[in-house]
Order: structure tokens, then sequence, then C-alpha cells
């Protein structure tokens, strides 16, 4: 047994300290359109609250046993050195949800004892302190197992404290609680919209970058003129992008009826996707290509040997064996256009753009959040559901939770 700090943990606890003490966990307005006075976490807590770090202290200088990043009820110590993580997770979660509860706390009593106008919103201290507990969760589950799908999970019951008081009603007098009530139908309107984007910009883009990364794996002069052209359309800033589309399908629609009855014009949803589009080829079609180009020749022949056409040792050889190679492409893009669809409000496409744009123009902050935070979670979401896929595509070796099983040493190609 020996003595040490745990790095990740004892970083996010000073840097958690330091936000607790400098920065405000709430704000109060007289209404929506101002910033407030700060209200800072010592003013919410009795004066022995400050002992509650102890727990967090003691167990950065915890001992360990643990002489590998991932322990084992196997190895020497494996069965204590599993208590450290566990407790850290039982410990983020409980100071997740016990923030929420305070702040949400205190701003019932805000509502209760000033005007009906006056808002409480959310500070920089409350946000620093619930990601940085968040980041000492994911340290901690990387400890617990290998597998992508139980890591998820157990990162799904961190948060489930913090939720259930959400669901219960703690909180609903903060402010980004009082925009989401005002807006309760157009809000999950804009979710569907965005989806919609999301869903409308990813299916083409797949089936575009497939026959793109066949063909340049056959045709390397291809390659060579397709790649420098992709990386190009990256660095098109996504509003430029945007506009560039908005003139020529304007007048395709003012030229054929048929498309602007079909709802192509130059606002909308048409040049948002075409946009989504082409920033999603790159990543796919890389991805795509670096999968092709790892089937070994052998299973290529011997396919052809059986009869196959290509186009049937396309999709039922080799696609299914760069499936582990391009899901993290596919997973990037994915995650990417959920964000840039944010911008295609600009262009008239909704969405929760829609509400962040509403609320930088109208100078209400929580309304931008109210646009912002389910963007961000339904990108971790997708991000989550491509991580299981990735691991369930993955060799069974790799799969395996047992120490007596190594790791393969070409294994990093096929890390999400």
């Amino acid at each position: 047994m020996r003595w040490q700090a745990h790095p990740v943990l004892a970083v996010c606890t000073t840097l958690g300290l330091w936000a607790a003490w400098a920065l405000p966990v709430a704000r109060v307005a007289p209404n929506r359109l101002l910033s407030g006075e700060p209200v800072f976490l010592s003013a919410l807590l009795p004066g022995w609250a400050g002992w509650m770090v102890l727990p967090l202290i003691v167990l950065v200088f915890s001992p360990t046993n643990a002489p590998a990043p991932i322990p084992t009820v196997s190895g020497p110590g494996g069965l204590m050195d599993r208590w450290h993580p566990v407790t850290t997770l039982l410990l983020m979660a409980g100071l997740m949800a016990g923030l929420f509860w305070l702040v949400g706390r205190y701003a019932q009593q805000v509502t209760l004892t000033e005007s009906r106008l006056a808002r409480t919103s959310l500070g920089a201290g409350f946000w620093s302190i619930l990601a940085l507990a968040w980041l000492a969760s994911l340290d901690a589950v990387q400890h617990l197992t290998r597998s992508a799908v139980r890591r998820h999970a157990v990162m799904g019951g961190v948060a489930i404290p913090f939720v259930t008081l959400l669901v219960l009603g703690v909180g609903h007098d903060l402010s980004i609680l009082k925009e989401y009530a005002n807006r309760d139908d157009v809000f999950w309107t804009a979710v569907r919209r965005h989806l919609q984007i999301v869903a409308v910009a990813t299916l083409p883009s797949v089936l575009l970058a497939l026959p793109l990364a066949w063909a340049c794996s056959r045709f390397t002069r291809l390659r060579q003129a397709v790649f420098p052209l992709l990386n190009i359309i990256q660095t098109i800033p996504s509003i430029a992008l945007f506009g560039l589309f908005m003139a020529p399908l304007a007048w395709l629609a003012l030229r054929f009826p048929a498309l602007s009855q079909a709802g192509i014009s130059g606002v909308g949803l048409a040049p948002a996707v075409l946009a989504l589009v082409l920033y999603s080829l790159l990543p796919i079609t890389r991805s795509a290509l670096a999968g092709l180009d790892q089937v070994p020749e052998a299973t290529q022949t011997a396919a052809r040997a059986m009869g196959m056409t290509d186009g049937q040792i396309f999709w039922r050889v080799e696609l299914p064996l760069a499936l582990p190679v391009l899901l993290p492409g596919l997973r990037t893009a994915v995650v990417q256009t959920i964000g840039l669809a944010a911008v295609t409000a600009l262009v008239g496409a909704g969405g929760l753009g829609s509400l962040m744009f509403d609320g930088l123009f109208s100078a209400a902050n929580d309304l931008v959040l109210l646009g912002v935070l389910p963007i961000v979670l339904l990108a971790m979401l997708v991000d989550a559901l491509f991580k299981a896929l990735i691991s369930f595509t993955r060799p069974a070796a790799l799969l395996d939770d047992s120490p007596a099983v190594a790791p393969r040493a070409d294994a990093g190609r096929y890390t999400a």
C-alpha cells in the first residue's frame, strides 16, 4: 500500500474549491434582461458546511495499491482499489444534486420575497463546479471497466439524482426553467426540427460518402483530387457556406416551380442541408476509406472466387469489415452536424438555434442557454450511442474485461 494523490481528482477538487470561493453560483436580477447581482456559495451555506469538503480531501490523498489504470478484482489489492472510483462517483453525484437543490431553494426564496419579475440565474460557479464534478466522474468510471456500454450506464446513474430533482420540480423558479415554462410548446417543436435537420443531412452524407470512398479505394488519382477539395470545404465558415447556397437555390425555385412546391428555396431547410452534407463528407469518406484499405486482400479474392460481383463484395464483405473504422468517422460527422445545425436558424431552417439567436438578439442569457444546453445534451447522447455501437463492432478480445486478455498490438486503430 502506498500514499499518493490522485492527479485528476486533485486538479478537479482544487479548481472546484476555487470556483466555489471566487465565482458566483447564482445571480439575482430584477428582470430577465439584466445580469443581476452575484450570489456566492458561502452566502447559501451555513458556517459549518466548510467541513463538507473533508471527504474530498481524504479521497484525493487516499492510499492505493492499484499499479494499473484499470483495477481488477483478481489482481493484488483489486477489491480494495475499486472502493476509490465508486466512492468518487457517489460523492460527485451527491455534489451535483446537492448544489442544484441549494440554488433551486434559493431561487424559490427570491420568488417569495421579491418582485414577481425577479429572476435567479445560474452563475459561472455553478456551471464550473458541475463540469468539474462530471470530469471527475468520467475519470473515476474509466477505472471501473473497459466496456463503453457499462461506462455510459454508470455515468447515467451519476446523473440520476440531479435529473430526479429536476423532474420533481426543484429549481422551477430558476430563470432558465421559467424561460422553458413560457416556451414549452415552441421548445419541443424546435427540438423535433433540430433532429429533422440532423437526420435529413446525415442520410445523404452517408449515401454519397460510401460510394465515394469505394471509388477512392479503387482509383488513387481520384483520391488525390477528392480529399484536397473536401479539406477546402471544411475551411469555409458555416455562415458563408449557407449564404453561398441561398442565391442559386432561390433562382432554381423561381425558374422551376416544382422545386418550390417541393419546399426547395433560398431559405429554410434546403441550403442548410446542402451545407451540412458537404461538411459531413470529409470525416465519413476518410474513415470509410481507411476501413476499406484495411480489408485483407485475401478476403476480397475469396469473395470473387465465390462469384460475387463488385457491389456484392462491397456491401456484404468490405463494408461489414470496415465498420469498426467507419463508425468513428460517422460519429464525428453526426456530432458536428448537431452543433452546426444551430447556425442554420440564420437561414430560416429553425431548430434549437432559433431559441439561441432569439436570446442573443434580446440579450436574454437564459433563453440562449435554453437553446444551447439541449444541443450539448443531444451531442453527448449521440456520442455515447456511437461509442456503444463501436464497442459492439470491435473484435471480441478487445471487449473482454478479464486481465488475462492482453490488448492487441493494433487495437489503437479501433479506438473511438
